[in-house]
């Protein structure tokens, strides 16, 4: 069996979960608190915290894991993304207390004490600029840390800002953007393991392909192919199919039906588009996978 480390809590756990069971890959638990569980065929889920799941990796533990860009840069361990699965946005950034009246890195002086459950990325990006800091690691609630008197200036995760602007923190810098990545360990040999782990990628980035995505299919004047080839620009074009039973054998009938995938975006436009150039029988769907 293949062991897929999977993150057990946070803000990740809802959507990975919704993708491998898109892809086919549904957990099957035989309980809530179940640490392991069969995801189908060769491959079984290990639920961990997600700011282990680069250790489980790299040590072996687990052949691949899915956790966020920040943990796997904060983990410093030689690590491998297959698929930057997109969701889980945040970012990583300083933020000082508002009443310092600082708004860049340059107004801050003499050595500020940080608060971060990321002390390696902090020291990093502080050190590259050449600024001296007093770290003060913690293991949650950051934004508190300014007004227990700990730190004036912290690093840590968000999404809008919201949280940090309630507790009376301004963003000053941004050190990197963070996504859920599918991470195996780096430098693995070939092996039928690692094509397993090949193929499940192919599939998880089958089903983040087909989101946001719909296949449409109408029948249109034949005539009109050039400006349907406008409305339904597809992956590559439209796939054009002569219709039976338009005239004797072997005639070219006055319809064709065309197939694309197209923005669900633009879904409502591209139907009335279609209309207006006499489209008939149009159908549209949703995808669940989608390969190049």
């Amino acid at each position: 069996m293949l062991r897929i480390a999977l993150p057990n809590k946070g803000r990740l756990v809802e959507e990975t979960r919704e993708l491998f069971t898109d892809a086919g890959l549904d957990v099957r638990a035989s309980s809530d608190r179940a640490l392991i569980a069969s995801l189908g065929g060769e491959f079984e889920a290990l639920f961990v915290g997600a700011q282990d799941i680069p250790e489980f990796v790299a040590d072996g533990a687990a052949d691949a894991g899915v956790t966020g860009w920040d943990l796997i840069c904060e983990s410093g361990r030689a690590l491998e993304t297959l698929t930057d699965l997109g969701f889980g946005r945040c970012r990583l950034v300083v933020a000082a207390r508002e009443d310092l009246g600082v708004g860049t890195l340059e107004q801050i002086t003499g050595t500020p004490r940080v608060a971060t459950v990321f002390p390696r990325l902090t020291e990093m990006f502080f050190t590259e600029r050449g600024m001296k800091i007093e770290l003060v690691p913690v293991s949650g609630a950051v934004e508190i840390a300014p007004h227990l008197g700990i730190a004036d200036v912290v690093v840590d995760l968000t999404s809008t800002g919201s949280t940090l602007r309630v507790n009376g923190l301004r963003e000053i810098a941004t050190i990197m953007e963070s996504t859920a990545r599918l991470i195996v360990a780096a430098g693995r040999p070939e092996s039928p393991r690692t094509r397993a782990l090949d193929e499940l990628q192919v599939a998880l980035s089958s089903v983040l392909r087909a989101r946001g995505k719909r296949y449409v299919m109408a029948n249109v004047p034949r005539a009109r192919l050039e400006d349907v080839r406008r409305v339904l620009p597809g992956l590559n074009g439209p796939t054009v199919v002569d219709i039976l039973d338009q005239g004797a054998p072997g005639a070219r009938g006055t319809m064709v039906a065309v197939h694309a995938v197209v923005s669900s975006e633009a879904i409502f436009r591209t139907i009335a588009d279609l209309k207006a150039l006499g489209a008939q029988g149009i159908l549209v769907t949703r995808i669940e996978r989608l390969m190049p």
